[in-house]
């Protein structure tokens, strides 16, 4: 790490990584802005000055649960607060995910909440995304109104951007619960896998493949005709197809999608048994359990961005990293095993629709190949942009898994970058976007997306390595 990052020696951050909830705001509000470290607990906000007992209307901030992060919060006026976001842990560069809640409020009491710390410049709440909120009587998650929300570099915040909604409670029992998108917990995905695997599918296998720093697991999960991970008579080789997602903890979308994938490929739907008859999946849904338990948005607990470190992962540092790609180099080295796809499921913060990364090869051939795929995933999928796709060899991009084993692996092998936009996505000929709600980046994922990439993998899988390219498209 390098000397900006904060030494585990501190104790707020050895309570931090020990329980996953941070400290409280009384105790970091005199840390100054830079050195936001914990989250707030139960922290009652009331007017510079005044000691008398709490009313109804001095809010109290929450952010000691699974997932949330919310560093500090200053009064401005009773009708605004500035809010800061906790930096991911041990890494103070990243700080773009909240979530929080908010009770003690009055009957239509009128509020403007500024997220005045923000840590990158590009946003969809330049397009009109906005927060979303749900409350204990309406759990359901949903978008506070663009009309109310606003995203500016402001000169008082160190010319950080700031975002601004205007919000109206107006339930006085209700918490309000507010995020950056909607949130997808750890136990979320193990409740979800638990469910599954008390189905006792002959067809479903769930397995740890390790823990996190903090003792979580790695889940694996294998689908397949059980026929399939028994030795080929006939000498061919099991066809693999490795899925993972949430290397980036805040980049909720990826387990929404992830999670209708799984809900697809474990279904009666025909697609969905042809695939298992044909193909061995195998998904790791959240390769970053700590990170997505700690309410951080880029990083690991150490504050690594994992998705940096597929060439030399260490055990110690990034053990969920490197058990994965052990575990992938121990099927690519299997003579009876070849591994098709490598799809690595991320959200993207600045762009709308789903779309792909690449690699690019100085063999023509293979990268003509490489191409084939996201064009017929457009032509098959609504919320498709193959606009936004684009290969690369970025030297930035060298340790991400779809650039490390794009190099690994067997040329006919494909590996990929999905993206799932936070906000939206535009239907061709249409300049009216569709939002993403909580049920639509499954459902649709689920209907749309994975319905066409199921049918497209059983076409590419076995076509695209021995077919020419001029009867493909």
């Amino acid at each position: 790490m390098d000397s900006s990052t904060h030494s585990m020696e501190d104790p707020r951050l050895q309570c931090l990584s020990e329980t996953g909830l941070g400290v409280s705001a009384s105790e970091s509000s005199d840390i100054g802005e830079d050195a936001v470290v914990g989250n707030v607990s139960q922290l009652c906000i009331t007017p510079p000055g005044y000691s008398g007992k709490r009313k109804k209307g001095h809010l109290i901030f929450d952010a000691c649960f699974e997932s949330g992060n919310l560093g500090r919060v200053d009064y401005i006026t009773e009708h605004e607060y500035d809010l800061f976001i906790r930096p991911d842990t041990c890494n103070p560069r990243f700080r773009v995910w909240f979530y929080f809640t908010v009770e003690n409020v009055r009957h239509d009491q009128r509020v403007i909440f500024n997220v005045v710390n923000f840590s990158k410049t590009k946003s969809l709440y330049r397009e009109g995304m906005s927060p979303v909120v749900k409350s204990s009587s309406r759990p359901k998650w949903q978008r506070v109104p663009s009309k109310g929300v606003y995203y500016y570099r402001c000169p008082e915040h160190k010319k950080n951007y700031v975002m601004s909604f205007a919000f109206c409670f107006d339930r006085s029992k209700d918490v309000y619960s507010f995020a950056y998108s909607f949130p997808y917990t750890y136990s979320r995905l193990q409740a979800h896998l638990d469910k599954i695997e008390r189905k006792n599918f002959d067809f479903f296998k769930r397995e740890s493949l390790t823990t996190t720093v903090q003792q979580r697991s790695l889940d694996m999960l294998t689908v397949t005709d059980p026929k399939n991970l028994q030795l080929p008579e006939d000498g061919g080789k099991q066809r693999v197809v490795f899925v993972s997602s949430r290397v980036h903890p805040g980049e909720t979308p990826s387990s929404h999608v992830m999670q209708g994938f799984i809900d697809f490929i474990v279904s009666n739907r025909p697609m969905a048994r042809i695939l298992r008859d044909r193909f061995v999946f195998k998904i790791v849904p959240m390769l970053n359990p700590d990170g997505v338990y700690l309410g951080n948005y880029r990083c690991s607990l150490m504050g690594f961005d994992l998705n940096r470190y597929w060439q030399e992962p260490s055990a110690w540092a990034h053990p969920t990293l490197f058990a994965t790609k052990e575990y992938i180099m121990e099927l690519h080295n299997d003579p009876n095993v070849k591994i098709d796809f490598y799809i690595d499921i991320h959200a993207h913060s600045t762009l709308s629709n789903c779309f792909m990364f690449g690699n690019t090869y100085e063999d023509e051939e293979r990268f003509q190949r490489q191409e084939i795929f996201p064009k017929l995933f457009c032509n098959n999928s609504e919320d498709f942009s193959i606009a936004n796709t684009s290969f690369n060899r970025d030297a930035v991009k060298v340790g991400t898994g779809r650039r490390f084993l794009g190099g690994i692996l067997d040329e006919e092998s494909h590996c990929y970058t999905l993206e799932v936009s936070f906000y939206n996505f535009y239907v061709s000929n249409s300049n009216t976007p569709v939002l993403y709600t909580e049920d639509l980046c499954i459902l649709t994922q689920l209907l749309f997306l994975y319905d066409g990439l199921c049918c497209l993998l059983s076409v590419v899988i076995t076509y695209i390595v021995r077919t020419p390219r001029n009867a493909l498209l």
